[in-house]
């Protein structure tokens, strides 16, 4: 079934688009230092910690919203928002990748690292709710909905919570962002239950 004349296929297409440029955009950040000394590279620790998490965001963001979408039966109006506001919460990741880098994870350009993980997980979550609880629901079980639900509402409180304690331990609030992040590693974990079984 079609909405708006577009397939699954299609979305999955323009989805992997946004990411590649995403992910360039992140790529082209990234800045030599202007001497050739260890201590001249042993400065930009920011700019690489940050760099390193923010791919291992993009790339797990990708895995779970293809996952996501695998399990989708159709096309909705609600399926097709519900991803654009998942890529356009992933799409502020440069920015606030970039303003932690020049800050040396400064405090508030933490917390708002801390805030865009929370727009994604809550767009993932909207993501969920339409493409496996309502159009996938053939595919999926019962009890891996409801183990993929609380991970979803967990690591968003989570998130939340790391942000507020960025304000004032910003190394601290990243690592619970980039620990609970791990959370999302392995979004097939869960079993799919083949339609018809």
């Amino acid at each position: 079934m079609k909405q708006y004349g577009l397939t699954l296929e299609r979305i999955s297409a323009f989805t992997d688009g946004v990411f590649a440029v995403i992910i360039t955009i992140l790529v082209i950040d990234l800045h030599a230092p202007d001497v050739a000394t260890w201590a001249a590279l042993a400065q930009e620790w920011p700019t690489a910690i940050s760099y390193a998490v923010s791919y291992l965001f993009v790339a797990i963001a990708w895995l779970n919203g293809h996952y996501l979408l695998s399990h989708a039966t159709r096309v909705t109006s609600k399926l097709i928002w519900s991803n654009f506001a998942h890529l356009f919460s992933v799409s502020l990741l440069p920015f606030v990748t970039a303003w932690m880098s020049k800050t040396r994870l400064g405090a508030v350009a933490v917390c708002l690292y801390a805030i865009v993980f929370v727009l994604v997980n809550a767009s993932y979550f909207a993501l969920f709710m339409e493409a496996v609880d309502t159009v996938g629901e053939e595919l999926v079980s019962g009890p891996t909905k409801r183990l993929m639900r609380m991970r979803a509402v967990l690591t968003l409180l989570i998130f939340a919570g790391a942000a507020a304690l960025a304000l004032w331990f910003p190394i601290a609030g990243f690592c619970v962002v980039t620990l609970t992040l791990l959370t999302y590693l392995h979004p097939s974990s869960t079993q799919v239950i083949p339609r018809g079984s």
